[in-house]
């Protein structure tokens, strides 16, 4: 994952610890893409967290991404790594903060220059501060829905459908 700031964003020096560790979480959460651990990246979110996918499905806490996402990382994405670039990171009180990234799905191993050339999907993040001091991803919204998609996803791997609500 890159960590470009946006320079029209200018950002507060004494927010310049908490802005690392939201960089950390999204840092870890790619690392957990890369080695394929669908637990370690269900652990970057809250307990309540929303993911909403590539393709439209919306899943649920941080222990359904995580169980979601491995079954993803044994299938469809299987051999792939998360590429992030911070587009903006702003503030909102103490505990609260919304990121927007660039990035996309690649396979095969990092080609950084070429990466940050064609990324082409946007994706949203809202993280907070838990009781217990962390940064965790409490919401990230990446594209718009692909019904289709998500038809064929829930009927070729099963285990990718989310917990009825």
């Amino acid at each position: 994952m890159t960590a470009h700031l946006n320079p029209a964003t200018p950002l507060d020096p004494a927010r310049t610890s908490d802005a690392a560790a939201i960089h950390a979480v999204l840092e870890r959460s790619c690392a957990a893409w890369v080695n394929g651990d669908g637990a370690a990246y269900g652990k970057q979110f809250t307990a309540d967290a929303t993911d909403v996918t590539y393709v439209g499905t919306a899943y649920h806490g941080g222990t359904e991404i995580g169980r979601a996402h491995q079954a993803l990382f044994d299938s469809f994405l299987k051999g792939t790594r998360l590429i992030l670039e911070v587009v903006d990171l702003r503030f909102y009180g103490t505990d609260t903060a919304v990121v927007v990234t660039r990035g996309d799905v690649r396979k095969g191993g990092p080609k950084a220059d070429e990466d940050l050339g064609r990324l082409g999907k946007l994706a949203t993040y809202t993280v907070v501060r838990e009781a217990d001091g962390a940064w965790r991803i409490a919401a990230v919204q990446k594209t718009q829905r692909k019904p289709l998609m998500e038809a064929v996803s829930f009927r070729f791997q099963p285990a990718t459908r989310p917990a009825a609500r």
